[in-house]
């Protein structure tokens, strides 16, 4: 970990399309185009899934409650999802990324790593293949894609976000060190909100700050990540690019600012993890029978607990009562409670088929 590999330097491709939920439905009805607009959700209740660049503007993201999403942008349009059209647009789009590659790994409908080190177009350039696919997408689908090219995974999902939207961007072998080293760490893929905090107790603020840290260091306090933070700090990440990865179950976690002991905050906090992991259970076309609850206490034991159901889940709602009286069976908690985290696992595809033998959505939680 120390060194970067002997081998070819590879080259790695993220293309992620540009508020894609909005702008599908921006393209679908003229009448929104250029208004702020908000899937999922509503005026009253829920959260937003996906917000357009005019409602961007407005401070308004995808994960925030639609009441704040409202107050902070009183015009904001609220339209219901179409999962069946994202899903078939965003199968168009791998459509054209076969062109290029094999080795296409899925993060989502709206976005993919490419691995174009050896492409089946026998281009030696890869800013020019993410042009070309960029250009593609739009003459199909209508719709505005960005992309990073560097030479590993984490570098190129860092570079796809620096010309958004719209644009491209590249990061070198010779230059993505240092640009590492200038980056807020809040800022790096797989760092959320819990970690950084924690990195900012440490004195770690930038990647220059994580490349002072050893690697004992980093393993000691955030665990297996560890090796993984030292690292991209580095600007190391041997990560391969993952065809047809099959995903076994999903996940979210929060790690609280301070502890809590109380059991009705405790389930307060369960809401907006149900949310996220149906989100993206109805995405990809999923479902789930088992939810299990992770219990992390002050002192950094853990407890889980599960239940599996004959149906699968039919909403946030169910999942979140399952996960709320599965909390309710360690109460009173041991200790103050640091973290909670939902899983969902036996996914099933539409069909109602345990196998689910296509690709999944990796949250990157």
């Amino acid at each position: 970990m120390n060194q970067m590999s002997t081998g070819p330097v590879r080259k790695i491709i993220h293309v992620d399309m540009d508020a894609f939920y909005a702008s599908v439905e921006q393209r679908d009805n003229p009448e929104l185009r250029g208004k702020p607009l908000a899937v999922g959700g509503s005026a009253a209740r829920g959260v937003v899934a996906a917000a357009s660049y005019e409602a961007r503007a407005f401070g308004v993201h995808s994960a925030m409650p639609s009441v704040t999403a409202k107050r902070k942008c009183p015009d904001l349009i609220f339209v219901p999802p179409r999962f069946d059209v994202y899903r078939a647009v965003s199968q168009q789009i791998r459509e054209i990324f076969a062109e290029y590659t094999p080795l296409i790994e899925p993060l989502s409908l709206d976005e993919a790593y490419l691995d174009v080190t050896q492409n089946l177009k026998g281009m030696e350039v890869a800013t020019e293949i993410a042009l070309e696919i960029r250009t593609k997408i739009k003459q199909v689908t209508g719709l505005n894609a960005s992309a990073g090219i560097s030479y590993n995974k984490f570098l190129a999902k860092m570079a796809s976000d620096l010309n958004k939207p719209n644009g491209q961007a590249v990061i070198t072998p010779k230059n993505g060190p240092a640009f590492v080293e200038t980056l807020p760490v809040k800022k790096f893929h797989g760092v959320g909100p819990a970690t950084a905090e924690r990195m900012r107790k440490y004195g770690i603020e930038t990647g220059l700050d994580l490349k002072s840290k050893p690697l004992a260091f980093l393993q000691e306090h955030f665990g297996k990540a560890g090796s993984y933070f030292y690292g991209i700090a580095r600007g190391i990440d041997e990560r391969q690019v993952k065809a047809n990865r099959i995903r076994k179950s999903i996940g979210a976690e929060d790690t609280f600012v301070e502890d809590i002991d109380d059991l009705q905050l405790a389930t307060a906090e369960l809401r907006p993890l149900a949310e996220k992991v149906w989100r993206y259970c109805e995405t990809g076309g999923m479902g789930a029978r088992t939810v299990t609850v992770k219990i992390k206490y002050s002192d950094f034991t853990q407890a889980t607990r599960s239940r599996t159901s004959p149906f699968p889940a039919a909403d946030a709602s169910g999942i979140l009562d399952v996960a709320s009286a599965l909390l309710a069976t360690v109460h009173p908690f041991a200790r103050p409670v640091r973290l909670l985290g939902i899983t969902l696992s036996s996914l099933t595809n539409e069909e109602g088929d345990d196998d689910l033998s296509r690709t999944q959505l990796d949250l990157g939680l």
